[in-house]
């Protein structure tokens, strides 16, 4: 890829690198994903530039510059969430699921179900939020210690050293 201003076997070919993270992020690999990203970047960056570095406006530098916007956000995302990608292609491999479709399809019946006007016990929009907040304490064992916050003495904490107390 050249940094010089666009022709339109560059245009169409730009992409191709795309498909390149897509592929690369499918399966895990963040590093190469981002060494895609960055490749692409200099050709964005150099789209207004001819081949001696001269500025010349090109057709098509708004859009040009409205992707490099989306490309630099995108890798400062991987960047910033490398440890949450996961490898799909390993997964599917292995058998496992690839979708949280049934997840959210489970949780979209609970709520419309709580949520519906003939219900005896009936969620509000804040009662449902604040619910989910609480589970999702829960299941980042956050939840003991806000409520330590809210009431010191809730099952104190042993200091380090302490003998735990045996239930008789």
């Amino acid at each position: 890829m050249s940094t010089s201003g666009p022709d339109p076997a560059e245009a169409e070919s730009l992409g191709s690198p795309l498909d390149s993270v897509k592929h690369y992020l499918w399966h895990g690999n963040s590093p190469k994903a981002r060494d895609r990203l960055r490749e692409l970047m200099e050709v964005l960056a150099g789209w207004d530039y001819d081949a001696d570095g001269v500025k010349v406006p090109q057709p098509g530098s708004d859009s040009a510059a409205r992707m490099l916007k989306y490309v630099r956000e995108l890798d400062t995302y991987i960047a910033n969430n490398v440890r949450s990608i996961v490898n799909y292609g390993e997964r599917y491999r292995q058998g496992e699921r690839i979708s949280t479709g049934f997840v959210e399809s489970t949780i979209n019946g609970v709520i419309s179900k709580r949520m519906g006007e003939k219900q005896q016990m009936q969620w509000t929009p804040a009662g449902a939020h604040l619910l989910l907040q609480v589970r999702t304490q829960v299941l980042n064992e956050d939840w003991e210690d806000t409520f330590r916050t809210w009431y010191p003495n809730f099952r104190p904490v042993p200091a380090p050293g302490a003998a735990v107390p045996v239930a008789a």
